[in-house]
C-alpha cells in the first residue's frame, strides 16, 4: 500500500495522519493546530504523505512548508487545492467546497481569512502563529469561535 493509502486508511477516528515509508503519525487535535505544533517543536516531516478531515489553504501552506510530498482531504476547498497544485503537491480529495467556513457557519474561517491575500508559505505560517496568538489573547468570544481553527464546510 502507498503512503497516501496508509494515511487515508489511519485517519479514521483521527484529526490528521502522516505517512512516509510505512511510519505514520496521527493527532485528533482541531484545524491547523496538529500541524502548527509538528513545525513549532521541529519535527521533521519531509517526504510524509498527509490524510487530513479538512484541508483549506492555511493547511495546505503547512504542509507545503513541512515539505509534504502528497495530500488528501476529506473535504478541501478549492483554495487549499490551488495552493497544493501550485506547489507542485498531488492531492485528492472526496469532498471539494468552495470555502471552509468558521464552527458557527457564519463567516469563513478565520485561518482561511488570515492566509487569502498571502502566497509564500513562510509568510502564511508566520501569520498564522501570530493570528493564533492573538485569539489565543483575544476575547472569550474570539477563542469560543476559532478554538485554533475548527471549521465547518459549506
Amino acid at each position: 500500500m502507498t503512503d497516501i493509502g496508509i494515511a487515508v486508511r489511519e485517519l479514521n477516528g483521527h484529526s490528521i495522519c502522516l505517512c512516509r515509508e510505512g511510519e505514520f503519525l496521527t493527532d485528533d487535535g482541531r484545524g491547523i493546530s496538529p500541524m502548527m505544533r509538528f513545525i513549532a517543536v521541529g519535527r521533521v516531516l519531509a517526504g510524509f504523505s498527509a490524510a487530513d478531515i479538512i484541508v483549506g489553504k492555511a493547511a495546505a501552506m503547512l504542509f507545503a512548508k513541512a515539505g509534504i510530498v502528497r495530500v488528501h482531504g476529506r473535504v478541501m476547498s478549492v483554495s487549499g487545492r490551488a495552493y497544493l497544485e501550485s506547489c507542485g503537491i498531488p492531492c485528492t480529495y472526496d469532498v471539494l467546497t468552495e470555502k471552509i467556513m468558521n464552527r458557527q457557519g457564519t463567516d469563513i474561517c478565520p485561518m482561511e481569512k488570515t492566509v487569502a491575500d498571502i502566497d509564500d508559505f513562510e509568510e502564511g505560517y508566520k501569520a498564522l502563529k501570530t493570528r493564533l496568538e492573538e485569539l489565543r489573547s483575544g476575547s472569550a468570544e474570539d477563542r469560543k469561535q476559532t478554538r485554533t481553527g475548527n471549521e465547518k464546510i459549506q
